[in-house]
């Protein structure tokens, strides 16, 4: 016989009612990491039961996030597998059959009781100090009580029988976790409009599909010892549970809306790359135990172990977010951006069909000069602008103007620059290095004095990768055609 532990088999189980969400996707990663560290299975299942919020549009969304972020789930929608269906509306068969063995077993019984009276009965608990859960009173109901609840059309849930004492269990991040029975009480698992509850969905789903481990955010852990309970009725194994810490805002207060992009696709269409996202999602509350901050997928997978999740809330830092994306896109190829840069070109009219043939060498030379100073696709995007701007209609930066563009006889020390530029014999960053450092010797000028005005003149920036570099990649015609624009510009401006 082998000693060989089983593989693990871990899920996903979103609910199709709206974006995926960092927390979401932070959950699904995880899962994702651990079953790839240890061979085992990344299922994906979509918990649709609620009828009134889930849509055919967000479970696209969903897919599309976990495909955008390189999820690829084992077993699935769209995958298949031996433990379909993979939609909880598809299986309520499933839990009607198993909720009359429940039943027929004991174990569970119909409740009549109305919204109002365990109000009313909750209320009356908390004011005698005693626990809010239920009072099992339906439990006690004889045959002829229900009978009469029936034959009024009263609606009956149905409730699991809870037995006294504690229900716990080790947490491979929290540790040992315990909670009293009675603060609970007996719990609905089918709901009166016919439709099992989130509790019982969820514990058949796993115990159907041989889930292993339960990856899950922390404010799961209320729910647990609920689900523990069904899954001992049913004499289902218990998987092993794991709690993650939630994301909080710099604030530290719980993620959401007020504090930015939250979703997966818009911090996608935001200008973030996946592989960037990957490893900023994995560091969100997990740490390798070493100092290493950008890891690659792989590297990822062979360190990743829940020892490493921290108890406390992750804190979702958005520099450290485009930190990490700056280092994923100068470590990209300029090839490799093209494609997903091009949409923001596009929509800045920054593209040209000749980039797809004879000025290919200019785009990707532009990109390979500005792309590590980029934080964002859309960064890089708008830094393009006045290197691929066929007009050379910019504006100048206010404050470079004001700090660079004055001294008396700038404009002629600018057409000296000018002449000496336009005769240097190849244009390359050391010819025009020398050019420009001859024309400030002649004039007694520091390099600066010119280097910034021309910065501004090709550039219209204040700031910009080495000045020499840019003229190279700007070219010999459009460089001396910006230059003497700038020129024009201080000539008008000391007629005026």
């Amino acid at each position: 016989m082998s000693s060989e532990a089983p593989k693990p088999r871990v899920r996903f189980a979103p609910s199709p009612t709206g974006h995926l969400h960092i927390g979401g996707a932070r959950t699904a990663l995880f899962n994702y990491l651990y079953a790839r560290r240890h061979g085992g299975a990344f299922v994906l299942r979509v918990e649709d039961t609620d009828q009134e919020r889930s849509t055919p549009e967000s479970v696209r969304g969903i897919l599309e996030s976990l495909r955008w972020l390189g999820l690829e789930w084992d077993e699935g929608p769209e995958t298949g597998g031996d433990h379909g269906p993979y939609f909880q509306s598809e299986r309520r068969e499933m839990y009607g059959r198993e909720l009359d063995r429940l039943m027929g077993e004991g174990k569970a019984y119909h409740c009549f009781c109305t919204p109002e009276e365990l109000a009313g009965r909750r209320e009356e608990a908390r004011a005698a100090g005693g626990s809010p859960g239920y009072d099992g009173r339906c439990r006690r109901l004889s045959a002829g009580e229900r009978e009469k609840f029936r034959e009024e059309g009263r609606p009956a849930a149905v409730r699991l029988t809870v037995p006294e004492g504690e229900t716990g269990w080790n947490d491979l991040v929290r540790g040992d976790v315990s909670f009293r029975n009675d603060q609970f009480g007996d719990f609905v698992i089918y709901k009166s409009d016919g439709f099992p509850t989130y509790h019982f969905a969820v514990v058949l789903d796993d115990a159907a599909m041989d889930i292993t481990h339960v990856i899950r955010g922390d404010d799961h852990i209320s729910n647990t010892p609920k689900q523990i309970l069904l899954y001992e009725a049913l004499g289902s194994p218990t998987p092993t549970f794991a709690h993650l810490p939630l994301i909080l805002g710099e604030d530290r207060k719980r993620l959401s809306k007020r504090h930015g992009a939250v979703s997966v696709l818009a911090n996608r269409d935001q200008g973030y790359l996946p592989q960037a996202m990957f490893n900023f999602l994995a560091l969100l509350g997990w740490s390798p135990g070493d100092d290493r901050e950008k890891l690659d997928r792989q590297e990822l997978i062979r360190a990743f172990d829940l020892s490493g999740v921290g108890k406390s809330g992750a804190v979702f830092d958005l520099t450290k977010l485009e930190w990490l994306n700056g280092l994923y896109l100068n470590d990209s190829t300029a090839e490799d951006l093209v494609p997903l840069l091009r949409p923001g070109l596009e929509a800045a009219g920054l593209w040209r069909a000749a980039f797809d043939g004879p000025d290919r060498q200019e785009l990707l030379t532009t990109i390979d000069l500005l792309k590590s100073r980029a934080r964002t696709l859309d960064d890089l995007v708008e830094r393009c602008g006045p290197y691929l701007d066929p007009t050379d209609d910019f504006e100048y930066d206010a404050t470079a103007e004001k700090k660079h563009l004055k001294g008396d006889g700038l404009c002629g020390h600018l057409e000296a620059l000018e002449a000496s530029l336009a005769a240097a014999d190849t244009w390359e960053a050391e010819a025009l290095d020398a050019a420009l450092r001859g024309v400030a010797d002649d004039r007694e000028l520091s390099a600066g004095k010119l280097i910034h005005p021309t910065r501004l003149a090709v550039t219209g920036q204040g700031v910009s990768p080495g000045i020499f570099e840019v003229l190279v990649v700007l070219g010999r015609e459009r460089s001396l055609r910006r230059l003497r624009r700038l020129i024009d510009h201080l000539r008008r401006r000391e007629l005026s």
